[in-house]
């Protein structure tokens, strides 16, 4: 059903409705910092947000030291603007145990998902490694982990492919290609790691992978997140979700981001579940990034406004012909920007 069209003077009552809602929350933002202001803070200390909760956050000591771990709720000046889980950030001790941030520090990377309304939205700051998670059922995707790599690339982070529910390998329709996808990401150099959070397989090499390091688990609901995450924390009760019966897709449940910390060294931060990426921010030069293997081609084409389809001497279609890049990587580099022309 089409869109009904708002008349002018319907658009001017939103529009003013909305500009009057801005108004009172600039206002009561203002009237915040005035209070903390006014009251008695202590030193300034560096610490890390570990959970968020509207306007205001859980940050703890930085770095962190396990026997004197204390996290601390704090409100955030209004002229700082978005705070995330991973945020680096400087606070100072308040009354009735509140913290007052007063700075955030320049973050090393940032992690987004579209929004309501298909704007960006942050959700993670200063991570190291994406675990892209896939698993026999819901049915894998190359295209997909191909987008979750891109963005990696992009944010600079190292993805590692992790091939869940290990044990179903045998009885699932999908045997074939999950093995194809190991071979596949192995042979361009990507780490690939298999598991199960039922039978233990490849637990101990996740740890190894997730020592010293902050990650995130991103993947298609019901891959098995929670579970391996819960797995690797025990204690930490990451709520999970079961598949759908009519679809074998899962059902989102993590609502927030949090981090954690693993009893061996590293951090995670468990990230909302994403159904797929939205690259849409993205260009064509940055999609032909993502790809690895064209790496030592990019900036060789002959013109250099090179549309990479029929222009001669370009250097991204030699690659192909040449086999440097295969047959499958190379289209779904081309379905990957075909969708984002559409």
């Amino acid at each position: 059903m089409a869109k009904r069209k708002l008349t002018r003077q319907q658009a001017w009552r939103i529009k003013k409705i909305q500009d009057e809602r801005a108004k009172r929350a600039e206002q009561r933002d203002a009237k915040a910092d005035a209070a903390l202001s006014d009251n008695d803070l202590g030193a300034e200390q560096t610490g890390r947000v570990v959970s968020h909760f509207g306007v205001q956050v859980d940050v703890e000591a930085y770095p962190y030291d396990a026997e004197n771990a204390q996290i601390t709720r704090c409100h955030k000046r209004s002229n700082l603007g978005d705070i995330v889980t991973g945020d680096l950030v400087v606070w100072r001790e308040g009354q009735d145990d509140l913290g007052v941030i007063v700075a955030v520090q320049e973050r090393q990377n940032q992690l987004s998902r579209p929004g309501f309304r298909g704007e960006m939205k942050l959700i993670a700051a200063n991570i190291d490694q994406m675990m892209v998670v896939i698993a026999p059922e819901p049915e894998p995707h190359q295209g997909l982990v191909d987008r979750y790599f891109i963005a990696a690339e992009y944010w600079g982070i190292e993805p590692i492919l992790v091939i869940n529910k290990a044990d179903l390998f045998n009885d699932s329709p999908y045997k074939e290609r999950l093995e194809h996808l190991n071979q596949l990401y192995t042979d361009l150099g990507y780490k690939v790691i298999t598991a199960s959070s039922k039978s233990e397989h490849g637990l101990d090499l996740l740890h190894s992978s997730l020592k010293d390091k902050t990650s995130v688990f991103v993947g298609q609901s019901g891959v098995g997140k929670s579970s391996l995450i819960n797995t690797l924390l025990p204690g930490s009760d990451i709520q999970t979700g079961e598949l759908s019966e009519a679809s074998r897709k899962g059902k989102h449940t993590t609502t927030t981001a949090r981090l954690y910390h693993f009893p061996t060294g590293g951090d995670l931060i468990d990230s909302p579940g994403i159904r797929e990426l939205s690259l849409t921010n993205l260009d064509k030069d940055t999609i032909l990034a993502g790809f690895k293997e064209l790496h030592p081609f990019l900036g060789n084409c002959k013109f250099r406004n090179c549309n990479h389809q029929a222009e001669p001497q370009c250097a991204i279609r030699d690659a192909f012909e040449t086999g440097a890049i295969s047959e499958e990587r190379y289209n779904s580099l081309w379905r990957i920007i075909d969708s984002l022309e559409e």
